[in-house]
């Protein structure tokens, strides 16, 4: 956490409600562990600096950074993981700092985008060239490359869905429902899925990751948007974090198993 939707929410609420304004100044905490760039070069990155376009890029936030009267080629990308329990907040200047609060950065607009990360698995840093992915988009990817990504693979299909070199995004939340949603059990090896099965996943997928961003995520644990809101979409889950509950559609407690040191959850009688 927070996968894809939820990375997703929190860019387009920023995207909506801080592009186009300028970091006037920008305060780092003492704490190293968030930061894949030196602390100077963040500040000095990021100050003077307009938001000219936020968006999700796998499960990273990329802020496009521009200078007024520099070069497009002198532009620069600030790049947020949110890790397990990071978040990025738009608040007011007079409302009270989080614990746990390791950036500020001071918005000519009055307001400040505060990233905060109790548990310091995210990162921030600063890189001059287009950020790229390492896997395909989710979102994007056609059939004949989703294919193509499973190819020869005997890992169990839920790593295959979890590997951000091959999707970059999912995590083990959507992984769970969307194999659901296919029919598929998540041990199963990825070489073995037909290619009928490949199909329901790959429109499993897109459709929970779409649904999923509709109602602003899954709000397990820490989760919230840059306001602050939890997402509704743990309501609409069928599998994922319900052990021993029953099935929706055929009424056969759900199973929780361990692949690879990441819990899987699954119907045993719909999924095979």
């Amino acid at each position: 956490m927070p996968e894809l939707p939820e990375v997703e929410t929190i860019a387009r609420g920023l995207a909506k409600r801080v592009t186009g304004d300028v970091i006037e100044s920008v305060w780092i905490g003492e704490r190293k562990q968030p930061l894949l760039s030196p602390a100077h070069e963040i500040a000095t990155t990021l100050e003077g600096a307009r938001l000219a376009k936020i968006r999700r890029v796998g499960k990273h936030i990329a802020i496009d950074l521009e200078r007024k009267g520099k070069r497009a080629s002198d532009h620069a990308q600030w790049i947020v993981h949110l890790g397990m329990t990071g978040k990025v907040l738009v608040t007011e200047a007079d409302q009270q700092v989080e614990k746990h609060t390791h950036l500020i950065a001071k918005l000519a607009s009055g307001r400040e985008l505060r990233y905060v990360d109790p548990r310091m698995f995210g990162k921030l840093k600063v890189v001059r060239e287009v950020f790229r992915a390492p896997g395909q988009e989710p979102l994007e990817v056609s059939f004949e490359n989703f294919v193509n990504l499973f190819h020869g693979r005997k890992t169990p299909i839920k790593s295959a869905l979890l590997n951000q070199k091959l999707l970059s995004g999912v995590g083990n939340i959507y992984a769970d429902e969307a194999l659901a949603r296919a029919g598929i059990r998540p041990r199963r090896r990825a070489v073995s899925v037909t290619q009928v099965g490949l199909r329901r996943l790959y429109e499993a997928l897109k459709q929970v990751l779409e649904e999923a961003i509709a109602a602003g995520g899954s709000s397990i644990n820490d989760y919230v948007d840059s306001d602050g809101n939890e997402g509704l979409f743990q309501i609409q889950h069928r599998v994922y974090g319900r052990e021993g509950q029953q099935c929706l559609t055929c009424k056969t407690a759900i199973k929780r198993i361990v692949i690879s040191g990441r819990s899987a959850h699954y119907c045993p009688k719909c999924q095979k």
